[in-house]
């Protein structure tokens, strides 16, 4: 934050907590009426959104967050949250239908994790259509198997 005035270097600092410009801008000291365009001109500098980056980075390395942490608590989340469980009638008797828990945070995990290991919607077009291969086993007897 060499070449920034020190309330820009405040503004930065407040930004990467909440990720709010115009309460960022307010936290920071600015004063002007439209602190949402104040926000907008300082998240518009180069230098700003590379100070940004910076810290954030600088962040993220002092977690020393191990990735196959990240994705055991991940599947964790995704296998939980897509388990069914039984559905209750108002006097909490089962009724014998089943749902899933919770499927919206189950697919949110399951998303985050296919991002974190880097697949991707899109595909080669090769890889698009695989054609099936199909194995029979035919003349075993049982003493082979």
């Amino acid at each position: 934050m060499n070449h920034l005035t020190q309330q820009q270097k405040k503004f930065v600092l407040e930004y990467i907590k909440s990720l709010n410009g115009e309460l960022s801008a307010k936290k920071a000291g600015y004063k002007s009426k439209n602190l949402k365009e104040t926000a907008s001109e300082l998240l518009a500098k180069d230098a700003i959104i590379h100070e940004i980056k910076t810290q954030i980075k600088n962040q993220i390395s002092s977690l020393r967050v191990n990735k196959g942490y990240v994705i055991q608590k991940l599947l964790k989340i995704a296998e939980f949250s897509l388990e069914e469980e039984d559905i209750l009638d108002k006097d909490g008797s089962i009724t014998g239908k089943k749902k899933l828990r919770d499927t919206s945070a189950g697919l949110k995990a399951l998303e985050s994790l296919c991002k974190y290991l880097g697949f991707t919607a899109v595909q080669d077009e090769e890889d698009e259509y695989k054609q099936a291969k199909i194995v029979t086993i035919s003349n075993l007897d049982d003493s082979k198997i």
